[in-house]
């Protein structure tokens, strides 16, 4: 739970940071009198990081007025959100990264050009939330799946986020040596791995509330070899979707998944149209 929980917050952070200094460093270069603007972009980092917050907040204080039952339910929700989330944010990264900079700063600049500088913070602001709810559904979602404290989660914040600044401080100085493809590509793999092990936690929920049958029972075990219960094991399977005794609805799931993957990946991006006079 905890190296899920860094990897998360270090994930998204460094993401954020990247709208962030896309941001900054076009009014720096384009725009280095419009104080205003800059100030109207930050005031919606804040918002946005605000906005996140009171999501967090909300589901905590939500899910605190739910009996043990509706509570169960709940959070098999959360889980198999956290995961969908996951995989939609992969495939529009894959479709949208190449074309985000640009995006980003063609609105920066319609905003600036025309002084409409609630523009320039409802930018940041969105694009801070839209980042920073990610993050409070994952993690909700990794900590329901993992049975994890909230201090411990805190801590694992905290040093995903330490992680995130060196690591983007890091990629900006070797701009030339790092590859921010590079990074995406391999955090892409780790995130697709973790939405993987939330869903086939969201089915085991989804089994115990009876809503879904096993179908069968343990096809194999492996835990001999390795155990989903033991230390290395239970970090596997939160890491992965590792089952040791799966039974015939997990292995379905688990196919079923990889193969959306696969497919969504493969798939070739829709060609721009050209308007019609």
């Amino acid at each position: 739970m905890v190296g899920n929980v860094i990897f998360v917050v270090w994930r998204e952070s460094v993401e954020a940071l990247l709208v962030v200094g896309i941001l900054a460093a076009w009014l720096s270069v384009n725009a280095p009198e419009a104080r205003r603007a800059r100030a109207f972009l930050w005031s919606g980092v804040g918002a946005g990081l605000a906005a996140a917050g009171l999501l967090g907040w909300a589901l905590v204080a939500f899910a605190s007025t739910l009996s043990d039952a509706a509570l169960q339910g709940f959070q098999t929700a959360m889980v198999l959100a956290a995961a969908a989330l996951i995989l939609q944010m992969v495939v529009w990264m894959r479709r949208h990264g190449r074309t985000l900079k640009n995006e980003l700063e063609g609105a920066l600049g319609d905003a600036v050009s025309g002084e409409r500088w609630w523009g320039v913070f409802a930018l940041a602001a969105i694009a801070i939330a839209r980042e920073g709810s990610e993050t409070v559904v994952f993690l909700y979602g990794t900590l329901v799946s993992g049975g994890g404290d909230r201090l411990a989660a805190a801590g694992s914040a905290a040093i995903g986020l330490l992680a995130a600044l060196a690591t983007y401080a890091a990629l900006q100085i070797g701009a030339k040596r790092l590859s921010w493809r590079l990074f995406f590509r391999v955090t892409e793999a780790m995130l697709l791995l973790l939405a993987c092990a939330l869903l086939m936690s969201g089915v085991d929920g989804l089994i115990d509330l009876d809503l879904l049958p096993k179908l069968s029972r343990g096809l194999w075990d492996t835990s001999a070899l390795l155990a989903d219960g033991g230390a290395f094991g239970g970090f596997v399977s939160s890491l992965t979707g590792y089952r040791a005794r799966p039974n015939l609805t997990e292995l379905l799931v688990f196919v079923s998944y990889w193969g959306i993957v696969t497919w969504l990946l493969a798939r070739p991006s829709r060609p721009k149209t050209a308007a019609t006079a």
